[in-house]
């Protein structure tokens, strides 16, 4: 099948020849090749003003990013075979990783799969499609994950994602293949957990922590620990698994918190862990003002800044956040800061932790630095796949 072309202006073929698979829609030549004369998801050959191909990409004239390159062979297109080479490539690594089968399979660019994520539960997948050019081609898909997966269950498409309004998108969860459970079990760091397929938060876990909750059992034994954005309780059942005497999950939303104490009771814990079902910023001030202390405190919040443009504001509210943290923090207690957020930097978070010790009058030390688990790669020409941070951080006074 011959396929159109999408011409680059000149000058704006050097940084796709490097590796990078997005072209946005004013490095196009409009004249050559109106962007309205393509249809969405439509793949078109790339091409370089000096007339060169560059490689083969799905387009969406309508979003801002135009195109997403998803091979460099001019004869390579976007059909099961594709999906059969890079999801398998995707799942060796992770195979290689983890002993069991629970884990991110596949993250989106990073993984040579634009606009797909899918997270792994034993036999039962979840998928993620962010871009027009994976939904018109999600049948081809499903076809390569039943393949190379004999044994699979089930898979649960978890199209409710925002994103997917900025490629014009309509948001559903419906099942790709068999019959998704509603709650489904996975196992994390020796720990247990059940989580809500269909109604959790995005795929339902974040497996992107795994590695920085592990590092939690050197911390928190005979101690106390507050858990700020508790979710489904990964942290602070973990915390109890691990010896934590007491455990408080803060967690706003009241469907969450029966999880977290379902989860619990799974690994025995139950009496240990208590839910606080409230806005993390008024539970934090509630417990400052009952004059709390702990020994250990996990601040995962969401994304305060989802935009560039909310920077500022969203600084604000992880600092908020920290400086009260820092205050219910005891002598000697280990506060560990996380931020999703990609455009918040380590340097940033580790800016605003020195604001916050300064401001709350303590001395603080760094012991480790936390990133997402490598079954979330990080694409080197791609920011936005490098966007988990954690740090670390003692109180001495």
């Amino acid at each position: 099948m011959s396929l159109s072309h999408i011409k680059l202006k000149k000058g704006e073929d050097r940084r796709i020849r490097s590796g990078h698979p997005w072209i946005y829609s004013n490095e196009v030549d409009t004249t050559a090749t109106p962007l309205k004369s393509f249809s969405v998801g439509e793949e078109a050959l790339v091409e370089a003003h000096d007339k060169s191909i560059l490689g083969v990409a799905y387009v969406n004239p309508h979003s801002l990013i135009t195109a997403r390159i998803v091979a460099r062979h001019p004869l390579e297109r976007l059909n099961t075979e594709w999906y059969l080479t890079r999801i398998k490539q995707a799942h060796a690594l992770r195979e290689q990783l983890f002993k069991a089968p629970y884990y991110r399979l596949v993250f989106s660019e990073a993984d040579e799969l634009p606009g797909l994520v899918i997270d792994r539960f034993a036999n039962d997948f979840v998928v993620q499609i962010n871009t027009a050019g994976m939904e018109l081609k999600k049948e081809m898909m499903i076809e390569a994950l039943c393949t190379l997966f004999p044994s699979i269950h089930s898979i649960l498409l978890r199209n409710d994602n925002a994103i997917r309004e900025h490629e014009g998108l309509e948001s559903y969860v419906q099942p790709g293949f068999g019959q998704p459970p509603e709650i489904v079990t996975l196992e994390e760091n020796g720990t247990r957990f059940t989580l809500p397929l269909w109604q959790g938060q995005k795929t339902g876990w974040f497996y992107d922590h795994r590695l920085n909750r592990a590092r939690l059992q050197h911390y928190v034994a005979n101690g106390r620990v507050l858990d700020v954005f508790s979710y489904l309780g990964a942290w602070g059942v973990q915390a109890a698994l691990n010896k934590a005497t007491l455990v408080d999950c803060i967690e706003v939303s009241e469907f969450a918190g029966h999880f977290i104490m379902e989860n619990a009771k799974l690994n025995h814990v139950d009496h240990k862990l208590n839910v606080i079902c409230d806005d993390a910023f008024s539970a934090m001030k509630q417990l400052l003002r009952e004059n709390k202390q702990y020994d250990v405190i996990v601040l995962d919040p969401p994304a305060f800044v989802k935009k560039f443009k909310d920077r500022k504001e969203g600084l604000i509210a992880y600092q908020r956040l920290n400086e009260m943290a820092l205050k219910l923090l005891s002598l000697n207690g280990i506060l560990i800061s996380c931020s999703c957020s990609m455009h918040v930097s380590m340097e940033d978070l580790i800016d605003l932790l020195k604001r916050v010790a300064f401001r709350t009058h303590s001395h603080i030390q760094i012991l480790e630095r936390g990133h997402q688990a490598p079954d979330h790669p990080i694409h080197l020409l791609i920011p936005e796949t490098d966007y988990l941070k954690a740090v670390f951080v003692r109180k001495l006074n």
